[in-house]
C-alpha cells in the first residue's frame, strides 16, 4: 500500500494511503488523528489548517495501523485521536469503538449502549458526522432489520469493510493451531 504525506498550511500533517476501497486521507493535529476521509465519487478530501504543530510519529502510526487493518492484521486501533463535536456526538463516536471487530449493531443498540435508548435518530446523525471512520467504526452500525444504511465512504465501501471484517474474523475462528 502506497503512503503519501505532506504538510499543509498551519503545519497540519496530512497523509494518505491506497487501500482496497480507494485512497484514504488522514489528518494529524497536535499529535492526534483528527480526520480519516474516503475519496468518494472522485471528490478529494480536504482539511482545514487548524494547528501549528503535529507529530510525524502519530501520522506514521496511523497510516501503519490502517495498512494493517486493510491487510487483515489489525482489529483494534491504538493511535491517539482527538474528537471534536458535541458531548452527545463524542459519546456516540466513543461508543463505536466498543463494537467488536466483525460484528454489527443497530442504531437502537448503539443508543442503548450510550444509555440513551430513545435517541436512535440522533445517534444516526452523530455517526453521519463521525470525523474518524474506520478507527471509530461507524460502518459497523446497521438498521434494526440488519439493512445497510448510509456511510461517509459510500455504500460500496461500507459493504466492503463489513465483508472484510467478516472474512478476517471467520478466518481466525477456523485457524487450527498446532
Amino acid at each position: 500500500m502506497f503512503c503519501h504525506m505532506t504538510r499543509t498550511d498551519g503545519d497540519v500533517l496530512r497523509g494518505s494511503i491506497s487501500t482496497p476501497v480507494g485512497r484514504i486521507g488522514v489528518v494529524v493535529r497536535n499529535a492526534k488523528v483528527v480526520e480519516v476521509r474516503f475519496r468518494v465519487n472522485g471528490k478529494t478530501w480536504t482539511a482545514e489548517p487548524i494547528a501549528r504543530r503535529c507529530s510525524q510519529q502519530v501520522m506514521d502510526k496511523a497510516l501503519k495501523q490502517l495498512s494493517e487493518y486493510f491487510a487483515g492484521r489489525r482489529r483494534i486501533f491504538t493511535v491517539p485521536t482527538a474528537l471534536d463535536g458535541t458531548d452527545f456526538q463524542v459519546n456516540a463516536w466513543q461508543t463505536l469503538a466498543r463494537i467488536p471487530f466483525g460484528h454489527t449493531v443497530s442504531y437502537k443498540e448503539q443508543a442503548t449502549l450510550m444509555g440513551r435508548p430513545t435517541a436512535t435518530r440522533a445517534v444516526g446523525a452523530a455517526n453521519g458526522r463521525n470525523p474518524i471512520p474506520v478507527i471509530y467504526p461507524c460502518h459497523r452500525v446497521v438498521g434494526v432489520d440488519g439493512s445497510l444504511t448510509g456511510f461517509s465512504g459510500g455504500m460500496s465501501t461500507k459493504k466492503w469493510l463489513l465483508a472484510h471484517e467478516s472474512s478476517v474474523a471467520n478466518r481466525s475462528r477456523t485457524t487450527v493451531r498446532s
